[in-house]
């Protein structure tokens, strides 16, 4: 039998107190990797002098890049560098789907959710968390109720300024907001203010948004539960109403990992969402809301599913809407698509995940 070409790779979280902030076994690993990857920022704060590995910063499109890195240095140790948590909205997720959790080691550092829960004395367990990273800001809109705490990870400097006009247009221009930089380092920084007033030029671009939800006097309220009103609606009149959304709902009882055969809006926040299918009739008049509660962040991406060609999808970046339910699902030709040559082996995820969401 072949030996496994896979190498064996180190993931090791670094903060932003660099090399002094890793515990031994971490630096152990940097020490001895013959391949250190990361982003420049992260090699950067390696010491040459105790990392004498070929030092490889990641390409863009990252996703893409892995499996030919993974091969071209296979059998060398490999150490790669994450932010934080390598397996919180990091770069552990895609190398242990692509190499597999058996050749991967995951040495976590503290995340900058932890870091940002204890500076501010929030209980992690009981704070929102919504990721901007490569998504669009209105994967927010989501998380917006009056009263809540959240943490937003930021794209880079522009981000605060964006969230502070996003929460502004809905309506939750009182919201109070407070921007971490460099947390973990002797360079932390915070700054403070509301939306609505918000002027803080852009700062580091390592930081963390974290916002306690106020809603302003007189703005829409949209609840948690089903029935969202008929007003958050943008449409032509032909609209199912709120009490028979909400019944409906209920007596179907979705859940995450299900597909959802009706043209309801369901509230069931899975944050695996990935596509949906929106029917052959075309677009969805679920597709937009007036309160912009995350449907923008849906693009259409392509005709048809690539394994099975089951009907048009739009990829939901960010928060699940609410407007339409998604959900992350295995390919089986009887609940997804309408075909039957599906060449998916029922129980195997397709290479684009789909859900289902008829229009009306």
């Amino acid at each position: 039998m072949n030996p496994d070409p896979r190498p064996a790779v180190s993931v090791v979280g670094i903060g932003a107190d660099g090399w002094d902030g890793l515990p031994e076994t971490s630096r152990a690993a940097l020490r001895t990797a013959e391949v250190l990857v990361g982003g420049p920022r992260q090699l950067a704060l390696l010491p040459a002098a105790e990392c004498a590995g070929e030092r490889v910063p990641w390409p863009s499109p990252l996703r893409p890049a892995v499996p030919v890195l993974l091969a071209r240095h296979a059998g060398r140790r490999l150490a790669v560098l994450a932010s934080g948590d390598p397996m919180f909205h990091g770069i552990g997720r895609t190398l242990t789907e692509i190499a597999g959790s058996g050749a991967v080691r995951v040495l976590p550092h503290p995340s900058s959710v932890s870091y940002a829960c204890a500076r501010l004395g929030w209980p992690v367990e009981e704070t929102e968390v919504v990721t901007l990273v490569g998504r669009p800001a209105a994967g927010l809109c989501a998380a917006l109720h009056h009263g809540r705490r959240l943490l937003v990870l930021s794209a880079g400097a522009a981000t605060p300024a964006e969230v502070a006009e996003l929460l502004t247009a809905r309506g939750f221009g009182p919201s109070r907001m407070r921007v971490l930089e460099q947390l973990g380092s002797g360079r932390e920084r915070q700054v403070s203010g509301t939306a609505e007033s918000w002027s803080h030029p852009p700062g580091d671009p390592l930081n963390i948004v974290a916002v306690t939800c106020a809603r302003a006097p007189g703005a829409l309220r949209l609840g948690a539960g089903p029935g969202l009103p008929d007003e958050a609606y943008e449409n032509d009149g032909q609209l199912t109403k709120r009490h028979v959304r909400a019944a409906t709902l209920a007596a179907l009882a979705p859940a995450p990992a299900n597909c959802c055969g009706t043209s309801v809006p369901a509230p069931v926040p899975s944050r695996s969402s990935g596509c949906v299918r929106t029917g052959r009739a075309g677009r969805s008049r679920w597709s937009g809301t007036r309160s912009g509660h995350g449907a923008s962040s849906a693009t259409r991406i392509r005709s048809a599913c690539p394994d099975c060609g089951s009907s048009p999808l739009r990829h939901r970046t960010g928060w699940p809407d609410w407007p339409v339910w998604l959900s992350r699902t295995r390919c089986s030709s009887a609940a997804v698509s309408p075909r039957r040559d599906c060449s998916t082996p029922a129980g195997t995820r397709c290479r684009t995940a789909v859900g289902s969401s008829p229009t009306p």
